[in-house]
């Protein structure tokens, strides 16, 4: 696949940043977003993207994303909705606040950053969403991600409908536990992040995932290979769920 225009939302670390730079290599324009600007400078940098801030809880900044790239009459070949965050806590513990950031982030601002990007989507197009092995597989302490993830999906099925007519193609994958910054921004040590890995060990695939083992099937369902596709959802998850 080259010669593509795609936009990646949290594309300054894990699955994001590992789909844009392998984009970019493959010859496409390659546009990130992301809400820390020396990140964003030095994935510019170091991949060759281009880089936008936005945070995706902000619905100011995603309309102010939309205007810039319409500005520079930029139309986009595809769109990845892969920002996301992950803070567990026990069904006793969930505050209001936990449950208003987790959806700003993982439901309403891929929403609203398709709905702002809507009239730069070419026809055709693809958006893929980036969900979670959560939805097949319970762990404790992930009521309100699988809950986020649950109504990013949903999302994803009335858009299949909806923008059918404009060749717009929505499609999800779901990736199994993967060793990225999200652990550690979710307040999980070292030795839990290492006890989490070592946990895998006993999956068919026999390690926990990584950034890269997603990028595959991000980009097929990118390329025009997905045309058929709509409302499909791919799961890269090691064998946990066996």
């Amino acid at each position: 696949m080259e010669n593509k225009t795609i936009l990646v939302t949290g594309g300054t670390a894990g699955i994001g940043l590992e789909t844009a730079k392998t984009l970019a290599a493959q010859g496409n324009t390659v546009i990130v977003t992301g809400r820390d600007e020396e990140k964003l400078r030095r994935v510019s940098a170091q991949s060759g993207v281009q880089a936008f801030r936005c945070d995706s809880g902000n619905p100011v900044e995603i309309t102010a994303l939309a205007e810039q790239l319409k500005q520079a009459d930029i139309t986009l070949d595809g769109l990845v909705l892969n920002a996301g965050v992950f803070f567990p806590q026990p069904i006793g513990e969930i505050s209001a606040d936990d449950i208003n950031h987790t959806f700003a982030i993982n439901m309403a601002g891929p929403l609203l950053t398709l709905q702002s990007l809507l009239p730069l989507l070419k026809n055709p197009a693809s958006v893929v969403m980036v969900s979670s092995v959560v939805l097949d597989k319970t762990w404790p302490s992930t009521a309100v991600y699988t809950a986020s993830k649950a109504a990013l999906e949903a999302i994803a099925s009335v858009a299949s409908v909806e923008l059918a007519g404009r060749g717009i193609r929505i499609n999800t994958v779901r990736p199994g536990v993967t060793l990225t910054e999200i652990q550690a921004k979710a307040g999980m040590s070292e030795d839990d992040i290492a006890a989490l890995a070592e946990g895998l060990s006993s999956t068919p695939l026999g390690r926990a995932l990584v950034a890269d083992d997603l990028v595959p099937a991000i980009t097929f369902l990118l390329s025009d290979g997905s045309l058929p596709m709509r409302n499909a959802v791919m799961t890269v998850d090691g064998g946990v769920r066996l």
